[in-house]
């Protein structure tokens, strides 16, 4: 299914025109119907506004899940952008993984020292 096909089912499944959707996102109708025939793609602040609206996610949204509600709530966003990673009680509550096989102590503290040499380079 593509984005302009799920955009327009989302649309029609809760009975909303093309008029009212368009105004909740801040654009034209025009725009809204060259997205739902797949004549043009949304942009990436678009497709958040369309995630957004229609509480789903935007991997839901370009296709690449078919569960519409894998979405972060505003506590979880939240606490994802304040993330500190040399907090030691943090890293024991959660484990950190690479290519499917979880860091040890010692490779995310030289994860998080290669990060902080690389910073203070720029």
């Amino acid at each position: 299914m593509s984005i302009g096909s799920r955009i327009a089912a989302l649309r029609d499944e809760r009975g909303w025109t093309q008029e009212q959707t368009a105004g909740e996102l801040g654009i034209s109708r025009a725009a809204l119907s060259h997205y739902e025939k797949n004549r043009r793609e949304p942009d990436t602040e678009t497709l958040s506004k369309f995630a957004d609206l229609f509480k789903v996610s935007i991997d839901y949204l370009v296709g690449r899940t078919l569960n519409p509600h894998t979405t972060l709530t505003d506590d979880i966003r939240e606490f994802v952008d304040e993330l500190e990673l040399s907090n030691d009680e943090l890293l024991e509550k959660y484990s950190l993984s690479v290519d499917g096989r979880k860091l040890t102590a010692e490779e995310t503290r030289r994860f998080i020292a290669f990060v902080r040499a690389e910073r203070q380079m720029n």
